[in-house]
């Protein structure tokens, strides 16, 4: 019995104080607590992504027409520079189609030759009054062919050189070979690929991220970078493309970053690679974890009015951080809430800053 009237005396005293009526001359009086005025925070979210380094530009490389691959003069890891011959197919069949191309040109240019004479003959021969009007025209019709046929044959020739040139393969750039699929004695087709080759100068991130909702923020963003399997010091990147769709096999989103000061060191291309970007997604009220309180079952802070009164306000609550309450609502900035001493309060009481005298 004892017990249950203790509680029914703790439950109506309770209720006199969530009242704001006075009990006694000490509750009427002001009692000092812990002021702390809310400071306005940045929210941030650092998102970290795993991926590869690659070159920022690279391409595959094939012959422009198809052959039996004669000489391969690279491997993976040869640097090599502009114009450089990486590899030969059999050019025989080019070569023999050339020489005759170039013979036809050179009998079509007799041909244009004498068709030029016979015709510069009728013409001087019908100045003289010896000749006729349609020797001439005759003439002048057989040059006209003649010279139609030696451009077809120069057009000939052209294109028998460079099918020639083209069983040549050629680096388009300076860069590192990453890759070599072909070999000598293997016949390929028209454009497929037997070497990869990565230009020099320029190296980006590539990641594959999770669809996060913030993740179009991070847009011309800073990216740390640290490489886990090679030994290379820590570098930054710029975000450069955000894929706007997500791919349907991975469900992932596609980051790329072009790496600021990446080292001169081809052994970075495909090593794997840590990116940790920070993103600013909006702003809080910041208050230590002490002033926060609740009421009917939300989370609340007592503020200090214009009066010096302590009233409790619902907050809403943004994220939890090291020994702080981020809030995104219900708080503004620079107003005062009660830390130590909270406790002691009821709506309407009076406060005094605990560390002023």
């Amino acid at each position: 019995m004892a017990h249950h009237a203790i509680a029914r005396v703790a439950a109506a005293f309770s209720a006199v104080l969530a009242t704001g009526f006075c009990l006694g001359p000490a509750y009427a009086q002001p009692i000092r607590v812990e002021f702390i005025e809310a400071k306005p925070t940045q929210i941030g979210l650092d998102v970290r992504l795993t991926g590869t380094l690659e070159a920022l530009d690279s391409v595959d490389l094939g012959f422009r027409e198809g052959g039996r691959i004669t000489d391969i003069f690279v491997d993976e890891g040869d640097e090599v520079r502009r114009d450089e011959v990486l590899g030969r197919i059999d050019p025989l069949q080019k070569q023999q189609a050339f020489n005759a191309a170039r013979a036809s040109l050179d009998a079509a240019r007799a041909a244009e030759e004498q068709a030029r004479q016979a015709a510069n003959r009728a013409q001087a021969m019908l100045d003289r009054g010896v000749g006729t009007r349609a020797a001439r025209d005759d003439a002048r019709q057989l040059l006209s062919s003649a010279e139609t046929r030696a451009r077809q044959a120069q057009t000939a020739l052209d294109q028998a050189r460079r099918s020639l040139e083209d069983t040549e393969l050629r680096a388009p750039f300076e860069g590192v070979v990453t890759a070599r699929t072909g070999e000598p004695g293997q016949v390929v087709g028209a454009a497929q690929a037997i070497l990869s080759l990565a230009a020099s100068g320029g190296i980006e991130a590539q990641f594959l991220s999770p669809d996060l909702p913030h993740l179009d923020a991070a847009k011309d963003a800073r990216v740390d970078l640290t490489t886990l399997e090679v030994d290379a010091p820590p570098m930054v990147g710029q975000v450069t493309e955000i894929s706007p769709l997500v791919d349907e096999v991975s469900g992932s989103v596609r980051v790329r970053a072009v790496v600021q000061d990446a080292p001169d060191d081809v052994a970075l291309l495909g090593a794997a690679v840590r990116g940790v970007i920070e993103l600013s997604t909006g702003e809080a009220v910041e208050i230590p974890w002490t002033a926060l309180s609740s009421t009917n079952g939300s989370p609340a802070v007592w503020v200090v009015d214009a009066d010096g009164k302590a009233q409790l306000r619902e907050v809403e609550l943004e994220r939890f951080d090291n020994g702080s309450v981020l809030l995104s609502g219900g708080l503004d900035a620079n107003e005062i809430v009660v830390g130590a001493g909270s406790q002691l309060l009821y709506p309407g009481r009076r406060v005094l800053d605990g560390g002023r005298q």
